[in-house]
């Protein structure tokens, strides 16, 4: 899937698609960190009602760039994004770091075990991350459990995994753009 996105030079009919056009590093390596850090952000900006509705886009974005680009982000890189994370959604300082952090963790442990996998199996796996990171969210934040407070969770749980699919979407679109050529002067 990802030779198809941006083909290598070898398979194209004449070279590499123009003359003097690279990658610009500087968008190659800061695209899915902004966009992390925009999707933290974009819950900040909506109003909130009674029941929590708005997914952690933040985390979705994260996992989305984590199961999509396995190598692109290092192991280390749940700190500053959990801690970005951490300042904008309300949570105590330190619950996103530790769950960002197990989430890479774990990810990586699933990409070691399960190198080949498809939409489907990504899917799930985004799923089932969101399920406990919300969950864990909860109990970090000191929120007395009860059976009406997963019962008003349950919405805010089912957005964020049938938003999935398009923010997979999303990132694959500014995939494409982070690998996308420019003109280089000089």
């Amino acid at each position: 899937m990802i030779d198809r996105l941006d083909p290598p030079v070898r398979h194209r009919a004449y070279g590499s698609g123009g003359i003097n056009r690279v990658e610009s590093p500087l968008r190659a390596n800061s695209v899915p960190y902004i966009s992390i850090a925009l999707g933290s952000l974009l819950p900040f900006l909506l109003i909130a009602d009674v029941m929590p509705l708005a997914p952690p886009l933040g985390f979705i974005l994260f996992l989305g760039w984590r199961l999509m680009r396995p190598g692109l982000m290092p192991l280390w890189v749940g700190v500053p994004l959990g801690a970005l994370d951490d300042l904008f959604s309300g949570q105590p300082f330190g619950s996103g770091i530790l769950l960002y952090s197990l989430t890479m963790i774990a990810l990586e442990i699933v990409e070691t075990r399960f190198p080949w996998r498809g939409f489907w199996q990504d899917w799930f796996t985004a799923g089932l991350g969101i399920l406990l990171y919300i969950i864990a969210a909860m109990t970090i934040s000191g929120a007395t459990l009860s059976a009406h407070l997963f019962i008003a969770a349950i919405p805010q749980i089912l957005l964020a995994i049938l938003l999935y699919p398009l923010i997979a979407r999303v990132i694959a679109w500014l995939d494409r753009f982070r690998l996308s050529r420019t003109r280089r002067i000089g």
